[in-house]
């Protein structure tokens, strides 16, 4: 039998407060998402500001990153035409982000989870995923 571990609800919320300090150090209101090691979602903030629109794209980034257990920005690194995931965004039924600000959260080498960030520019929303990653993958 496989032991899998996942996130509880506190881990998310602390991933979640690290997210929401560094947007606001970027003066850029966020949407965080952070789904267990099935891709369900755990927890999701929207920010006062936040675009409305970006809801969505933050819980599939984190789906995503959890999906393939890559980030989002690296897997957009390959999926350009020509690339070896060319087209992957219409898989999922349409579920699959391709821009940065999706990162696989891990505890002891395994993924435990993801989170996904939306409401700025890629590099804010890499920059707050990051912040809310190390949370988790930092311990």
């Amino acid at each position: 039998m496989v032991s899998v571990e996942s996130l509880s609800l506190d881990d998310a919320r602390a991933v979640i407060a690290a997210g929401e300090q560094k947007a606001q150090e970027n003066g850029q209101p966020s949407n965080i998402a952070v789904v267990d090691h099935g891709g369900n979602l755990i927890a999701h903030v929207r920010m006062d500001g936040a675009w409305i629109g970006s809801i969505d794209v933050s819980i599939n980034k984190a789906f995503t990153s959890r999906a393939f257990d890559i980030t989002t920005k690296d897997l957009a690194a390959n999926a350009g035409p020509g690339d070896q995931f060319f087209g992957i965004h219409g898989s999922n039924q349409g579920r699959i982000m391709i821009f940065a600000g999706g990162i696989p959260l891990r505890r002891g080498g395994q993924v435990v989870g993801a989170v996904g960030v939306s409401g700025g520019s890629g590099e804010q929303d890499q920059s707050v995923a990051e912040a809310a990653a190390a949370a988790i993958n930092g311990k």
